[in-house]
């Protein structure tokens, strides 16, 4: 893989850029989520981005894409997905519309003919034109390997797809190319930034692992949390902002199925704003604990231990008991 830039996009100067750039498209970028969307615009090289669920892995992708200017192309992975449905296909309504167009015209293209071999060649000359570029159904990855200026590629969830799917993902992400068999090898005129996301559900094998950068976003810190929520539910009130990312926190040390994401704290925010909240009381709190938890039995663990979180929630935005 060479490391000069794609035509279509201007270089990144810096990391420094990058954060302001994903700044200005609304993600709070950290130093380790920058500097791998820098090498990857440098050395061309897939992102696989990993993590649990909601901490912003594809807002990332969009992100990179607002901030970029280029067209977001998004391939959501589920077990079964093939070739047809990520690739291409052909546009069999299209065939069979040509072919009995063309029916009424055999006639005279073999009436010219001398022999029959000369018959036969003439009529599979035309099998040529059904496999042509213009019957061709482009998906998700042939149409980012052919936009013009780029693109960016999100591959969502590629953990939930089978190992033959990954497989057969070697050759776009090592070459950004693709071989079609009745047209031969499809390079890209601009390679795309693709970002891979994976939830972890299951391994990912070594070969896919070694075409890629490797990002992990976990859940933030406090600090970090409440820049995100501050951008994303603007005017919410500082003191209640320091609240609800301590209570969060809080929950996150406890021993649940399903941790409380950043996006469900964003959720939880607005809820609160709608609620015109100030300060966290106890039932409030219990009767909105199902737009954070979405397990009955996490709720049920939270709700024996609420008083105690709110409290201190309270007490870490320096407000009264």
């Amino acid at each position: 893989m060479n490391d000069v830039l794609p035509t279509g996009q201007s270089p990144l100067l810096s990391i420094a850029e990058v954060d302001a750039g994903l700044g200005a498209a609304g993600y709070i970028s950290n130093s380790q989520i920058s500097t791998a969307i820098y090498m990857a615009h440098h050395l061309q090289k897939p992102i696989l981005v990993e993590g649990p669920a909601g901490v912003g892995k594809t807002e990332l992708a969009k992100s990179v894409a607002t901030w970029m200017k280029l067209p977001l192309i998004r391939m959501q992975c589920y077990e079964g997905l093939d070739e047809s449905k990520a690739l291409y296909e052909w546009k069999y309504g299209k065939q069979l519309l040509y072919t009995q167009i063309l029916k009424d015209k055999i006639g005279s293209v073999i009436s010219e003919t001398d022999n029959l071999t000369e018959a036969l060649n003439k009529l599979n000359s035309f099998g040529d034109i059904f496999f042509s570029k213009n019957f061709l159904e482009p998906r998700p990855l042939l149409r980012a390997l052919e936009e013009p200026g780029g693109a960016v590629l999100l591959i969502d969830e590629i953990d939930k797809s089978d190992q033959e799917f990954e497989a057969f993902l070697l050759e776009i992400l090592s070459d950004f190319q693709v071989t079609i068999p009745e047209i031969g090898t499809v390079s890209a005129i601009t390679p795309p930034i693709v970002l891979l996301t994976s939830n972890s559900t299951r391994d990912l094998g070594d070969a896919l692992k070694r075409r890629c950068l490797h990002l992990h976003i976990g859940f933030p810190d406090e600090k970090l949390e409440a820049r995100i929520i501050a951008s994303r539910v603007p005017g919410i009130d500082a003191r209640l902002l320091k609240q609800l990312v301590s209570f969060v926190q809080q929950l996150r040390g406890m021993d649940l199925k399903k941790l409380p994401s950043v996006s469900e704290t964003i959720d939880w925010a607005k809820v609160m704003v709608l609620m015109h909240a100030s300060v966290l009381e106890v039932d409030m709190v219990r009767d909105t604990l199902n737009v954070l938890l979405k397990f009955e039995a996490d709720i049920e663990a939270a709700n024996k231990q609420i008083a105690g979180l709110t409290h201190k929630a309270r007490q870490d935005a320096g407000i009264a008991a």
